[in-house]
């Protein structure tokens, strides 16, 4: 399992110190609400493990999946540049841990921190790129590639092969009815490429996962290669 949020990694140990020291230890179950559109953002979450999904709820009440944040990214970083309020809704979709920090906090930080700054600049960026990816994910992708690149992503975010997800978080989402995953989940399960069973997932050939994936799961790891991984100090080469 991930055992540090990777976005730690680009700021000094001073700045993920003073983090640390306003932090709070969360715990994400998978399903739980971190906070809702329109609602103000009281603070910045910091996934460990496990992994969250910032959603668009349409009057009709479906939710449309614009971004997947992991332990690579930081979730409501928007708190930290103004008093601002979500423009989405965050889900966790796979249960892990990590902190949270409040958001006047971060405001402070923000202010005395350039490094801090555009860091959380950086993974905003990364955000948006992800919604403008899964925009054209949606318009172009058959649902069996777009379900095996959120596999990958899962697989990513939980560091494992296997890992705790529903049909019908997953089904929602992907923007479909819980029978049509269930339809495109039991072609990769006669494939071989996964195991599923009572919420359980298991990945038994990445590979031919991605070989299934549409490309927008390696266009989503170049955005963020380009924009945050670079940024990673060489003095973090341990867990901050």
């Amino acid at each position: 399992m991930p055992e540090q949020n990777l976005a730690l990694l680009a700021l000094p140990s001073d700045v993920v110190q003073r983090l640390r020291s306003s932090a709070r230890p969360r715990h994400f179950s998978p399903g739980q609400v971190l906070f809702a559109t329109g609602d103000k953002l009281s603070g910045l979450y910091f996934p460990e493990s496990g992994a969250v999904s910032l959603v668009c709820e349409l009057e009709t009440g479906q939710l449309i999946e614009t971004a997947f944040i992991g332990n690579e990214s930081v979730v409501g970083g928007a708190a930290a540049l103004d008093d601002t309020v979500a423009q989405c809704k965050a889900i966790v979709q796979i249960g892990g841990d990590g902190f949270s920090v409040d958001a006047n906090s971060a405001r402070q930080i923000a202010r005395e921190s350039e490094e801090f700054r555009t860091t959380i600049f950086r993974h905003e960026r990364f955000i948006l790129a992800q919604a403008q990816q899964s925009a054209a994910c949606y318009a172009s992708h058959c649902l069996d590639q777009r379900l095996a690149r959120w596999l990958l992503r899962g697989r990513d975010a939980s560091g494992t092969d296997t890992f705790t997800l529903t049909q019908e978080l997953l089904a929602e989402m992907l923007g479909v009815r819980r029978t049509s995953v269930s339809t495109a989940a039991n072609s990769l399960l006669k494939a071989g490429v996964i195991h599923y069973r009572r919420g359980h997932i298991k990945i038994d050939r990445p590979d031919a996962l991605q070989q299934i994936a549409c490309e927008c799961y390696g266009a989503i790891r170049m955005r963020y290669d380009a924009l945050c991984l670079g940024q990673v100090r060489p003095d973090h080469s341990s867990t901050p």
